[in-house]
């Protein structure tokens, strides 16, 4: 059994010091979905954006996201985030087959990509999602707001995101046919 404070050595889970150690040294595997509703011939209607507090204070717009845990297959874990993100009756209808609309890489060195993550080098497997059920924002997030695909893709919001997020949901929209 761990001590107190001490990682369980079984867990898939990192100390805090752990994970910043593996930062610094590997890229870390993440799933990320933009949640979305759909009408009856499957056509985006909406697009569901988390309002956060960044570290800094900053109020911005996000996507689903988190990291893949040792041993979770990208289903399980592209669930949990789901679940985690938006609530346990938010009832996300999974992709058939896992493959992702695009394979986005952060990097902490501005300009290597599109995509910023100051505190490692991340590569991100980005699904949309349509949810069913009613959201209930959880964790750290302040609300989730409904947009219309337009209204998502456009340069007010764009703005609002950090780390390239606001071209990952552009490519989303465009992926699913309704770029605004």
């Amino acid at each position: 059994m761990a001590g107190v404070g001490t990682p369980d050595p079984n867990s898939s889970w990192l100390s805090d010091e752990e994970l910043a150690e593996v930062r610094r040294r590997l890229p870390l595997l993440y799933v990320e979905a933009v949640p979305v509703r759909v009408d009856g011939m499957g056509v985006v209607t909406s697009v569901g954006l988390l309002l956060r507090a960044n570290p800094q204070g900053a109020i911005t717009r996000t996507v689903v996201s988190g990291r893949v845990m040792f041993g979770e297959t990208i289903r399980d874990s592209l669930f949990r985030h789901l679940e985690k993100d938006l609530g346990p009756i938010a009832f996300p209808q999974l992709p058939a087959s896992p493959i992702p609309f695009q394979v986005a890489e952060y990097f902490p060195i501005p300009g290597l990509s599109p995509y910023l993550d100051e505190r490692q080098h991340a590569v991100s497997l980005a699904y949309v999602v349509p949810v069913t059920g009613t959201c209930e924002p959880r964790q750290d997030a302040l609300e989730l707001t409904w947009m219309t695909p337009a209204e998502a893709s456009s340069n007010a919001v764009h703005a609002e995101m950090e780390g390239g997020r606001g071209t990952l949901l552009r490519a989303a929209l465009a992926s699913v046919g309704v770029l605004g």
